[in-house]
């Protein structure tokens, strides 16, 4: 019987000049697929909007899942409490995929948690699927259209034929502000080179052995040079009962230039490689038979971002810059030193309403109410004193002068006016 291949027929065709795109609308796109990206496309789908999440990789999760990365850090914060600082799509997590063994919470000064990337990738496909949110994947971004001082259409590259997508509103979580840098709105970019990391998990590792914390990183510390390592330190995270490690070992630059940029991804496994059988060496009984299970994607960090307001720009004679770290007379920019990168996208108008109620967090440690606008300092109350025996107003708020003794020689006691005592502005 023949195989029902040798019966497939043919057609000819060739690519239509032009092609037209495939048009798509949304309420929000999402432009990248990682823990940023995620977040905003799940709580967004939440609240009943129609969502388009796309990314340049083939699968989502970004550097969370395919970077092998393998570790939460700063979702809680110290000991003894290790109160959660973080919630949102990490109580969801929390509670689908520690039942099932797929995380393991770690607590020492603080409290991290080790996750299977495998489960919690699958988990993410489920959850977007769940709430009807299109993706589009193995995209390039090629252009984005800027009307107002709003983003309103971007247009993508992909296998199967362009794509353009317009929504009311969209999402820069690339990593390195693609989408804004696309669009011409300002970004910062950092003077010197910005390392990455390239992720190996190692298996066959004897966990009854492993190094104590600190252990790695003094020898890579002391024989770091020798073995051509970028990097002087690392740490190994070892998910309990599994015989595995995920190594956080290395520096690989990370650059803008395409070329570099792929070359950089080989030199980031040469030195995984380098740092492995130093381990095997140097600790026997726990890395003897260790070998690599997988490499992962290259772990890039923002080489590029989003350009926001700081509590820096708003104080007098603070600094400008406060990514490049020049303080003023005050030293804000040691206290702040990075701007704030909550931004909406679709709006960027300076003293928008939008963009004043993207930033609400101070780096520098104090919360601002929602929709507030930048931190400032405090305010010296001004006192206005109303011409006659008016009321004293403070704030707004009326007072009546409070009555003073009479008879000879007494004067009504009165709140200094405007004129006795000037009222001024002062940031303390």
């Amino acid at each position: 019987m023949p195989h029902a291949l040798t019966e497939l027929k043919l057609a000819e065709v060739t690519r239509s000049a032009p092609e037209p795109a495939h048009e798509i609308r949304a309420d929000v796109c999402v432009v990248g697929a990682g823990i940023a990206g995620l977040s905003a496309a799940i709580e967004s789908a939440r609240l009943h909007r129609d969502v388009v999440l796309v990314d340049s990789l083939p699968l989502i999760g970004g550097q969370m899942v395919h970077s092998l990365i393998g570790l939460f850090c700063g979702v809680f914060g110290n000991g003894p409490e290790y109160r959660q600082l973080t919630h949102g799509i990490f109580d969801d997590i929390f509670r689908d995929l520690g039942p099932a063994g797929d995380l393991h919470f770690q607590p020492s000064h603080t409290k991290t948690v080790y996750y299977n990337e495998v489960a919690l990738g699958r988990w993410l496909e489920r959850t977007i699927r769940s709430l009807g949110i299109r993706t589009i994947l193995g995209t390039v971004l090629l252009r984005a259209d800027v009307r107002d001082a709003r983003i309103t259409e971007i247009e993508l590259a992909s296998r199967y034929g362009n794509v353009t997508i317009a929504a009311h509103g969209f999402v820069d979580a690339s990593g390195d502000a693609a989408l804004t840098w696309q669009a011409g709105l300002p970004c910062w970019v950092p003077e010197r080179p910005i390392y990455g990391s390239q992720q190996v998990i190692v298996e066959n590792v004897d966990e009854r052995h492993k190094p104590d914390w600190g252990e790695i990183d003094a020898l890579l510390a002391a024989r770091g040079d020798e073995h051509g390592l970028l990097r002087r330190g690392g740490l190994a995270f070892f998910f309990p009962g599994r015989g595995t490690a995920v190594l956080n070992v290395t520096h690989i630059e990370a650059p803008l230039d395409p070329v570099a940029a792929s070359q950089a991804q080989f030199d980031g496994r040469d030195q995984a490689d380098k740092v492995i059988a130093l381990l095997r060496s140097e600790f026997p009984k726990a890395f003897g038979e260790a070998r690599v299970r997988a490499y992962g994607y290259p772990g890039r960090r923002q080489t590029r971002w989003i350009k926001g307001p700081s509590p820096a720009d708003h104080r007098p004679g603070a600094a400008r810059d406060p990514v490049r770290g020049r303080g003023g007379p005050n030293g804000l920019a040691d206290r702040a030193p990075r701007p704030l990168r909550r931004l909406r996208v679709g709006d960027v108008r300076p003293g928008s309403r939008a963009l004043r109620a993207a930033a609400r967090h101070d780096p520098a440690g104090r919360a601002q109410p929602g929709g507030g606008g930048p931190v400032r300092g405090r305010r010296r109350r001004r006192t206005v004193q109303r011409a006659g025996d008016g009321p004293v107003r403070r704030h707004g708020r009326g007072r009546r002068a409070r009555p003073g003794p009479s008879g000879p020689g007494q004067r009504a006691r009165r709140r200094p006016g405007p004129a006795a005592r000037p009222a001024r502005r002062q940031y303390r």
